[in-house]
Formats: C-alpha cells, sequence, structure tokens
C-alpha cells in the first residue's frame, strides 16, 4: 500500500484544501487559484458552502501579499467559484 495519497485533480489542476482555505493549481506554476469559503449553512449533517471568495494570484513569494492579487470575485456556491476559478487559472497561464 503506497504511503503517499493521492491529489485531487480538477481540469489537469491538483485541488488542495486546508479548513476554509482551498487552492487550484501548482505552486510551481506563475499564477494559482486560492478560494476561501466565507459562509456555509447545513443540509442535513453535511456543510454547503453558500459563499465563496475566489482569487487568483501571483505565486512568487518575493511579492507582497497585495500585490499577489491579480483578479478577485465573489461567488454563491463552491461550483460557481471553482468554475470561474478554473477559467481564470487556464487563461493566466495560457499568456505568455
Amino acid at each position: 500500500m503506497s504511503t503517499e495519497s493521492k491529489a485531487l485533480i480538477y481540469k489537469g489542476y491538483p485541488l488542495r484544501r486546508k479548513d476554509n482555505l482551498i487552492y487550484y493549481g501548482s505552486m510551481t506554476d506563475k499564477y494559482i487559484i486560492m478560494m476561501q469559503i466565507l459562509e456555509s449553512q447545513n443540509h442535513g449533517d453535511l456543510p454547503v458552502a453558500t459563499r465563496v471568495s475566489v482569487q487568483l494570484q501571483l505565486t512568487d513569494p518575493d511579492a507582497r501579499a497585495k500585490d499577489r492579487i491579480v483578479k478577485k470575485t465573489e461567488k454563491d456556491g463552491l461550483y460557481s467559484a471553482i468554475d470561474v476559478g478554473a477559467v481564470w487559472l487556464a487563461r493566466a497561464l495560457a499568456q505568455k
């Protein structure tokens, strides 16, 4: 049995979650998407995100935190947030 966990991949890029933050993309690329769950509601025993902040960020460690943010928006629901994040990331990484 492998001791290494398999990463969740969506449209060719890894998804990582830490508490209410979801990172989409690879830190070795120039850009990543950071999604922060701002509000959630319980549906049965399962919490469901109802408001999510989405940011396209530079991965440059030398840039100030404020200067890393390229685009940002808020979406209602996690699906909408991941959908717009996937488009932003693909377009940003396609630029030369």
